[in-house]
């Protein structure tokens, strides 16, 4: 059990994990919150789409909170634009993906209750979307699988 004292802070988990596209800063994981949470912002530049396929988890919620400019969430098929002041709860078993359709970069405060996410996710999934040439789409699929993501079927990869 991680030791209480250490945990209270400003930001304990800060790390910042990007490719240039998206950028992902977390300010708290399972590992400070004792599971009950994970809090990172997600910068997405603008014009970019999710390079992963749709996705659901049946073992969390996703909320995300509009920061600066204007996401967009697919869920359930269902498009919903999420600008500043505006939160969006993604309920479990939902299939869900995100785009900035617009020229601004956006912001969001996402979070995931319970943790069931941190950044091991996000540096591995940089990590093949990175390798150069097309992204490595078993490899993806088993890294979300293995992380409690389910990859919609059939979900076209951008």
């Amino acid at each position: 059990m991680p030791e209480k004292a250490s945990q209270v802070g400003i930001n304990p988990a800060d790390e910042t994990i990007s490719d240039g596209r998206l950028t992902v800063h977390f300010l708290i994981t399972g590992q400070q919150s004792n599971g009950s949470l994970a809090a990172f912002e997600l910068t997405v530049a603008g014009s970019q789409q999710l390079r992963a396929p749709a996705h659901s988890h049946d073992h969390y919620e996703e909320t995300m909170y509009g920061i600066e400019g204007v996401l967009t969430l697919t869920v359930d098929g269902q498009r919903h634009n999420v600008g500043p002041g505006q939160a969006l709860c993604i309920p479990r078993g939902a299939i869900h993906r995100f785009d900035n359709l617009t020229e601004e970069t956006a912001k969001v405060l996402c979070v995931v209750t319970p943790a069931a996410i941190g950044p091991e996710y996000f540096r591995e999934a940089f990590a093949i979307l990175g390798a150069g040439g097309p992204p490595d789409r078993q490899r993806l699929m088993d890294l979300m699988r293995r992380f409690g993501l389910t990859p919609a079927p059939q979900a076209p990869m951008s």
